[in-house]
């Protein structure tokens, strides 16, 4: 008799998990050996799981990652200059909460963005806001936004999350607005949040790519004076992968 008003309010009160591991227990022969505070313990260890699941899957739709990418599953026996220890490292995720960088530079096709999304992946499962972005489509983004008055809320997203990943650095010189909108984006960002850049070009050459003296100065000295940097270098994985499927 009391199972059904019981149900009801659980879900009233937005206890979803509670209510489905009480169907559960009741429905079985192993909840009738529980006590109460056996019951009880194991329906809020259930509510508290399904609440870290149900945020988790927020904070990885908001951060829209490119790669379904864990961290757990990174390859160090590819011959790419990974270090296995320093990765390691830094998916634990301490410059993030320090409100660091981290650069991750090298060839294309060597798994730039895939380790990015995995370090992203990880951020979202201890609870950090992460949003990934292209950084050409950022910038044609931030463009339209100019013009249907949505530039000042994207660029407090931009500034807001604990780790902004900005995939895709350097693939073409940057316009004079381009210029303006990186500057902001740092400066924002600039003691209050971690960024994670991916780039084919090598950190002494972002100077030149940005253009104006002045502007470079000021964005690679909020970037790249606090950045961890991983150097990958070899051949480009997906042409392997290609090669392989090719001889199989």
């Amino acid at each position: 008799m009391l199972t059904h008003p019981t149900l009801d309010q659980l879900r009233q009160l937005g206890l979803a998990g509670m209510a489905r591991a009480f169907e559960e227990l009741a429905a079985t022969a192993h909840g009738a050996d529980l006590d109460h505070a056996e019951w009880l313990g194991l329906l809020l260890d259930r509510e508290c799981a399904d609440r870290q699941d149900r945020r988790l899957r927020a904070r990885l739709r908001y951060a829209r990652l490119r790669h379904q990418a864990a961290v757990e599953d990174v390859d160090y026996r590819t011959p790419r200059g990974l270090d296995r220890a320093l990765f390691q490292k830094l998916a634990q995720g301490g410059w993030i909460a320090e409100r660091q960088n981290l650069i991750i530079e090298g060839p294309t096709g060597v798994g730039k963005s895939w380790l990015a999304c995995a370090l992203g992946h990880k951020a979202c499962r201890d609870n950090h806001s992460v949003l990934y972005q292209r950084i050409p489509r950022l910038f044609a983004d931030l463009a339209l936004a100019r013009g249907d008055g949505r530039y000042a809320r994207l660029m407090r997203a931009l500034g807001g999350v604990r780790l902004l990943i900005l995939d895709d650095w350097g693939l073409e010189p940057l316009a004079a607005e381009q210029r303006r909108d990186l500057l902001e984006i740092v400066e924002e960002r600039y003691g209050r949040g971690a960024t994670l850049i991916t780039s084919q070009l090598p950190v002494d050459r972002w100077h030149d790519l940005i253009g104006d003296p002045t502007l470079a100065d000021a964005i690679l000295d909020r970037i790249v004076h606090t950045a961890h940097r991983i150097q990958l270098r070899g051949e480009s994985l997906r042409k392997k992968k290609a090669q392989d499927a090719v001889l199989a």
